[in-house]
């Protein structure tokens, strides 16, 4: 799995971090940081965060 956030469109409020906090996380400057390559048992906690990110800034691929 694959994951890419566009930084240009991600406002960092942080909703994938609390969907699966084992993959997006806000680091200490208030900016997204995220690990672009999960391992698979984190997909459906990756789709949720993607689903709930407010600016749809989360691609999900295989």
């Amino acid at each position: 799995m694959k994951v890419t956030v566009d930084l240009a469109l991600c406002q960092d409020h942080g909703q994938c971090a609390i969907a699966a906090p084992a993959v997006f996380r806000i680091n200490d400057e208030g900016k997204l940081e995220y690990d672009g390559e999960p391992d698979d048992s984190l997909r459906d906690e990756v789709e949720e965060a993607a689903d709930v990110c407010p600016v749809q800034a989360i691609l999900v691929q295989d």
